[in-house]
């Protein structure tokens, strides 16, 4: 449940910090675990539950309540704004390379830094 944040002083923020995700949405509580905002996840379920977190400036009370990249979470003077990033794929190795017709050699580009580079064959 949403309610304004009237009795919470949220001026008293220290700055965001940026916390990077890499799958969403991610339950509340656990966020705040993660991130050392409290010490396990039965204490952040419990300052959510007795309304001391803010997400995007109005007091949260659902412990499991789904977070997506953009949103803020606030509690004891510190501020979080979430940020979705992909996670990248490694290149295939040259042993996977070889067993797989479609990664042929002549789809694959030795760069000048050592990395390799996919490209697609246009028939």
């Amino acid at each position: 449940m949403n309610t304004p944040a009237n009795h919470l002083d949220s001026s008293q923020s220290t700055d965001v910090r940026i916390v990077e995700i890499s799958k969403e949405p991610v339950e509340l509580y656990k966020i705040l675990k993660f991130e050392g905002m409290v010490e396990n996840g039965g204490q952040g379920k419990a300052v959510v539950a007795a309304g001391e977190v803010l997400v995007n400036g109005l007091v949260e009370t659902q412990k499991r309540k789904k977070i997506v990249s953009g949103d803020t979470i606030e509690f004891n003077h510190e501020k979080i704004s979430i940020e979705l990033v992909s996670a990248l794929t490694p290149a295939p190795s040259s042993s996977e390379t070889e067993d797989d017709p479609d990664l042929s050699n002549d789809m694959i580009e030795e760069t000048s830094d050592d990395s390799v580079a996919i490209g697609v064959e246009i028939k």
